[in-house]
């Protein structure tokens, strides 16, 4: 989903997750370099949440990723927004 270059750290403001089918609910999970951050949220049908409460800082050179379980007929967006701040490298 995310993966910060070693130079970067990501901020992540809001994680909104909307589950499209009218009849299935899967679920959710964050994680950050193999560490739950979210633990299995269970997404409602035909509905939308707002998975954080807090931001959330992503450091550089690591990985934020979801895994979904369940029947996802119609799909799960996923909608992302955060500030990206680029370390300066003076020589």
């Amino acid at each position: 989903m995310l993966s910060p270059l070693i130079s970067e750290t990501i901020i992540i403001k809001s994680l909104h997750v909307t589950n499209k089918s009218a009849s299935n609910t899967p679920t959710i999970t964050i994680t950050n370099n193999a560490f739950q951050v979210i633990n299995t949220q269970t997404l409602a049908t035909a509905a939308s949440v707002e998975i954080l409460t807090n931001p959330m800082v992503v450091e550089g050179n690591t990985i934020l990723q979801y895994t979904t379980a369940g029947t996802m007929t119609d799909g799960v967006v996923i909608t992302i927004s955060y500030l990206n701040i680029k370390k300066e490298v003076t020589t």
